[in-house]
């Protein structure tokens, strides 16, 4: 893939040449998940919401949110529910306070099965109110509580001299009693909203009712991750893991791929494109060992990142490209009467096409195919070839493999004279009319077309 942009359409091409392999690691995934929800068991989550009246300041309610889980609250509810081989250090995994809106603290607790759940929210919620009320209380001193007592009682007893005096003044209707039952009214409304006032400002006042809005629900269903998310989680984490895989090991290929860098590998001359009808049985290497099997089996044995064959014309146009090649080969070597034609072992393209110029080619000049291994090239001694044509599909091999077999064909003492890049292409269906008519025309030589083509 070189440095080309991932698309979709090469995910696609993944998950369509490679399902068979793809389902398998789903399954494993889905395994994987099932094993790991069996090593976890599953928990069931609940929450209990205490109240707290007042005015509250968002500090002040994170405060009361981490008393609620403090260790003497957990001690006192693992004290409580008496559960074999629970303390409060086992629940503070198990429990966890957040504040809400409206002056809320919900305690959360989890355990293996919704009763124990429900006991635990509903204890830690009853633990915690007691232990914050126990804490107001200490700390209240006497003497300052005393005081807005003593005044309200000091502001009652004032009140009510006050409505005596209202009613011991003149009862007349002159200026100066009216005046004065006026002034003595306002006096004890004054005093009376002092008091509220004081009520208000007064740091403790409403603040030691912390009230639990009732027990908590118990829970219908387990809390996630569930066994259903982790047999899922497994499933699509593996696929994921595969296709990046693939397309990981895509991008560090090293197989050349335009026809510059294979020309250089090779250290000769392209003589032209070929192309050869794609065949699915044909694209499979050949093997029958245990390992071959299973790739077969999986579908591993062809690769996924070569291109989808594109459509090409009649086999008359193909053929016009095998002789354009002979054409080309005979241009620069006019004498040569025998050739050897090198195809990489496994490249079935590259071994079909051969063939074809073989037969394209006829005796003019003579060409003799033969496979070379990729990872120790051996080419047979020069006997009376003039030189080794080299016929390979592009994207298949590496620049060190290439020049593998250049370095084999030196060393044999055949001169590489060209190369020729064979690609797989999808053929067109061919009316009966047509194939019969090209059936009745007879074949033009392969020096008469020659002609032609070089025109």
């Amino acid at each position: 893939m070189s440095d080309d942009t991932i698309r979709l359409v090469t995910i696609g091409r993944i998950i369509r040449r490679r399902r068979r392999f793809l389902t398998l690691l789903v399954l494993v995934g889905a395994l994987v998940g099932y094993g790991t929800s069996l090593v976890f068991p599953p928990r069931y989550t609940t929450s209990a919401s205490v109240l707290l009246p007042g005015a509250w300041e968002e500090r002040e309610l994170l405060t009361q949110a981490e008393i609620a889980t403090s260790s003497v609250v957990l001690d006192r509810a693992a004290a409580t529910l008496g559960w074999s081989g629970v303390g409060g250090r086992e629940l503070r995994d198990q429990v966890s306070a957040t504040s809400a809106d409206g002056n809320i603290i919900k305690i959360s607790g989890t355990a293996g099965t919704p009763e124990r759940a429900q006991r635990l929210s509903d204890q830690v919620a009853q633990q915690f109110v007691t232990f914050a009320a126990r804490i107001v209380g200490d700390n209240t001193d006497p003497d300052t509580a005393e005081q807005p007592e003593a005044l309200r009682r000091l502001v009652v007893q004032t009140s009510r001299r006050i409505t005596e005096l209202a009613d011991a003044a003149d009862p007349g209707q002159t200026v100066e009693s009216v005046q004065t039952r006026t002034e003595l009214a306002k006096l004890r409304t004054a005093l009376q909203k002092a008091v509220a006032k004081l009520d208000e400002v007064d740091p403790t006042a409403g603040k030691t009712n912390l009230v639990v809005m009732g027990p908590a629900a118990r829970p219908t269903g387990e809390a996630p991750p569930t066994r259903t998310q982790l047999i899922v989680g497994g499933a699509v984490l593996f696929f994921l893991l595969a296709v990046i895989g693939h397309l990981t090991a895509a991008r560090m290929s090293r197989r050349l791929r335009t026809e510059p860098e294979i020309a250089a590998a090779l250290g000769s001359t392209l003589l032209g494109t070929v192309d050869v009808p794609a065949e699915r049985t044909g694209q499979r290497p050949e093997g029958g060992g245990p390992r071959a099997r299973i790739r077969r089996l999986l579908g591993v044995d062809v690769r996924w990142d070569l291109p989808i064959p594109q459509a090409s014309g009649d086999e008359a146009g193909r053929q016009i490209r095998y002789r354009r090649v002979c054409a080309r080969l005979r241009e620069r070597l006019p004498d040569a009467r025998r050739l050897l034609v090198v195809v990489p072992e496994g490249d079935e393209i590259a071994h079909r096409a051969a063939g074809q110029l073989v037969t394209e080619a006829r005796s003019d000049p003579s060409l003799r195919v033969v496979g070379v291994s990729v990872s120790q090239p051996l080419v047979p001694d020069r006997d009376d070839e003039s030189g080794a044509l080299v016929v390979l599909s592009a994207g298949s091999w590496t620049a060190g493999e290439l020049a593998g077999i250049a370095e084999a064909c030196t060393d044999a003492r055949h001169e590489v004279v060209g190369i020729v890049l064979a690609g797989a292409v999808r053929t067109r269906a061919t009316p009966p009319a047509a194939d019969a008519r090209r059936t009745a025309t007879p074949a033009l030589a392969v020096g008469d077309d020659t002609k032609g083509a070089s025109r």
